[in-house]
Formats: C-alpha cells, structure tokens, sequence
C-alpha cells in the first residue's frame, strides 16, 4: 500500500509539472510529508505550490517548496518587497498571510506541525540592496508549541551570515525566546532600553512579529525599505552579524526548512 501511495503521489507531481503547474492536486503519503519527501519521490519535482501534510490527522495544506540540488525546503517565510505589510498581530503570524508564491509568512502553527516531527535544517537566505548574498543554516531547528509561545530552538550554525540568532554580542541570544507581536509580548524584556527611551516591547520600534530577546540582532519582518532609505531605522529586516552597521535593512529575506 505505502508503495501504491508513493507511485500515486510521483504521478500527479509528473502530471501536473507536464501541464507547467507545480500545485499538487493530492498528497496522501502514510507518515509526515513536507517539500523534502516530494522532492525525494520526484528528483525532477520544480519549485512551485504543492499540498503537504504532517500528520495524517490534521488537513493537508498548501506551501512553496524551494526545489535545491540539496533537496526540498519548505518555505515559510519570504519578503522582497513593501506590498504585503508584515505589521500584524499575533492571529495573523499563528495562521499566516501573503501570497504563497510572492511574500508570504506561512503561519506559527503550520510550521509547529511540521517541526513536532522528524530533525529539521532552518535555512535563512538574505541579500543586500547591491544583491549581494549571504546565508544562515541551523541544524534542530523547532517551534515550540502554542502554550509556550511557538519558541524558538536551534542549535550548530553554519553560513557567511553570521549567527545573528545567538547574537552580535553577548547577553541577546534569541534561540529559547517565545515569538512576539505587537499584542503579545514574549521577549522576556520589559521594559527595553533604547540610548535613553525605555520601550515596552521590541515590537514597540522594530515592528513585525519576531523571537526578540532585548531586543536581538535578528530581525526579517520589521518594515520593507527601498534602496536609499534603507539604514538607520531600528525597524527593518535586519541582520545584524552581516550586515551590523547603521542598521542596515535587507532587500529581500527567505527562512526555509528541510527534513533531515
């Protein structure tokens, strides 16, 4: 039967990646699926929409897989531009918002199931507004659940980005920290101090919902700013272990994940 499924699952990936669309009509594999399996049962699987589904008691639920030669990433996180506004509250960043294939948060929850199962890779790609690039991978990366604030857990670093999770400098480590919004605060700093002005929460001046630890050196989902407004605001997409100076704000970010 489990061989009967996978051949199932290998035909529509083939039949609709003919048809030039990436969207799996069904996947109905026995254990966890996530864009890692797809790509494992269908090497010449291209990146696009495809349904997945973690466990076989939750619904099925549709995410962009980044197909790599080093496999499939399940993409939840991507910002290139200032259309979708990433200012939300707390039930936008546990159910999601955006366009899966334009910028897009895939949502706390979605990601909670996929990581309470199987070891998972992060991956964060970020480039600068000269397009230059750089990366962060993390191995055991895992959200907590919701009760304690989908916290954030990652371990060994490896990249060109710096490991800005962990911090720019001692005593900001985010790995451990709860996620924040503007009306959720789990940042374990109340109040922040900012030069002389105490805020209330990090979300307060870098904006966006984020794992903040005092408030952190990494931050993607603060405001989008274009080329020549992009240093100096404490709210941006910031990675600070590579790109620490003037606050600098990325142009584009993405955070993925694959199934060890």
């Amino acid at each position: 039967m489990k061989t009967l499924v996978g051949y199932c699952v290998l035909i529509s990936v083939f039949l609709l990646s003919c048809t030039g669309q990436a969207e799996v009509i069904q996947v109905a594999l026995t254990s966890g699926t996530d864009c890692t399996q797809i790509k494992t049962l269908s090497p010449q699987a291209t990146s696009g929409v495809y349904w997945i589904q973690p466990s076989r008691l939750k619904p099925a639920f549709k995410v962009f897989c980044e197909m790599r030669s080093d496999g499939g990433w399940t993409v939840f996180q991507r910002r290139s531009g200032g259309k979708v506004s990433f200012n939300r509250k707390w039930a936008a960043y546990k159910n999601g918002f955006g366009n899966l294939t334009n910028d897009h948060w895939l949502g706390l929850m979605k990601v909670f199931s996929l990581t309470k199962t199987k070891t998972w890779t992060l991956r964060v790609d970020l480039w600068d507004h000269n397009n230059a690039t750089a990366y962060a991978e993390y191995s055991n990366f895992r959200l907590g659940n919701k009760k304690a604030a989908f916290k954030l857990h990652v371990r060994n670093y490896n990249g060109d980005a710096g490991d800005a999770i962990r911090g720019a400098y001692p005593g900001i480590d985010q790995n451990g920290f709860g996620f924040s919004t503007t009306d959720r605060d789990n940042d374990g700093c109340n109040p922040c101090l900012f030069g002389d002005i105490a805020q209330n929460a990090c979300t307060t001046t870098e904006g966006g919902g984020w794992w903040f630890s005092k408030c952190g050196s990494a931050s993607l989902n603060g405001d989008w700013n274009p080329k020549g407004d992009h240093i100096g605001w404490s709210s941006g997409l910031h990675w600070r272990t590579w790109k620490g100076h003037g606050w600098y704000s990325m142009k584009a970010t993405r955070m993925m994940i694959k199934s060890v």
